[in-house]
């Protein structure tokens, strides 16, 4: 767990080694995952799906995303998802994650 001070506050964020495979040509990355960020689904940035070859779907219609206290999120709406198999201890699970940012 990290633990970091910002102003009065103390915050803590729990992070897990998982992997990401890419559906299209069975490669894989390992990546450090927030456990337990507050989001209602699975949410990577742009950059490092971009940046790792993710075939990007592009969603019929963008969905806004707000944060905690309800203001539009500064990265714009979600307009692409990726379709991944994810690993964790032995266990695999295909699934699609938002991809939020340009």
């Amino acid at each position: 767990m990290k633990v970091r001070k910002v102003g009065e506050k103390t915050l803590r964020k729990v992070t897990v080694k998982i992997g990401l495979e890419r559906i299209d040509v069975q490669e894989g990355i390992m990546v450090e995952a927030l456990l337990d960020s507050g989001v209602t689904r699975l949410v990577m940035s742009s950059e490092p799906a971009k940046k790792q070859g993710f075939k990007l779907k592009k969603l019929e219609r963008p969905m806004n995303v707000r944060n905690v206290h309800g203001s539009l999120n500064k990265e714009g709406p979600i307009k692409n998802t990726v379709e991944v198999n994810i690993y964790y201890q032995g266990h695999r699970e295909r699934m699609e994650i938002d991809v939020i940012g340009g």
